[in-house]
Formats: C-alpha cells, sequence, structure tokens
C-alpha cells in the first residue's frame, strides 16, 4: 500500500467519523436550513420587518427545492470530482512519459 493510500484512508475515516460523532452524542436536534434560522433571527430583532424582495422562482413545493438542492450538490461533487481526477490523471501520464 502506498503511502498516499493511507493518506486517503485515513482522511475517509476521519470524514466519517466527524460524520457519525455529532449524530451519536447529539440527540433530539433539529437540523433546520439558514433560511429558516434567519427568518427566526430577523423576527427577534424587528417582528414589524416586511420583506421588501419576492423570490424570482418560487418552486411548486418542498420536493421540488430538495430536488434543486440535490442537484446543485451533485453537480459541485462532480466539479470537484472531475478537477480531482484530472489532477491524478496529469500526475500520473506525467510521470509515464518521464519514462
Amino acid at each position: 500500500m502506498t503511502k498516499n493510500a493511507k493518506i486517503v484512508i485515513v482522511l475517509l475515516l476521519l470524514v466519517v467519523v466527524i460524520a457519525v460523532i455529532p449524530l451519536l452524542f447529539i440527540h433530539d436536534s433539529e437540523f433546520g436550513g439558514a433560511d429558516g434560522a434567519a427568518e427566526d433571527a430577523i423576527t427577534a430583532i424587528n417582528p414589524n420587518y416586511v420583506a421588501w424582495a419576492e423570490p424570482i422562482l418560487e418552486p411548486p413545493g418542498g420536493e421540488t427545492e430538495s430536488l434543486l438542492f440535490c442537484l446543485q450538490a451533485g453537480l459541485g461533487a462532480s466539479v470537484f470530482g472531475y478537477g480531482f481526477g484530472y489532477l491524478v490523471a496529469r500526475k500520473k501520464y506525467k510521470k509515464k512519459d518521464e519514462k
């Protein structure tokens, strides 16, 4: 096993630990979005606040909003995956050309 493979395995284990520990030790927690937290903070500061802007596009339901969020996350993960794959392949083929 190469040194890089060991580093990748350790980092993947660290990611799993970071994701699992809060789920195990924090019970009865709600994972709300930033929009709801911002609305609560604004209402606490100024209860008479009226929004001055309206959304340009409002999805028809919560499922559509979740779908758009998932598509955004998938697109971002694809870009990162492509970038990392490109960097790995560039390094791999550069070594072959040098030999």
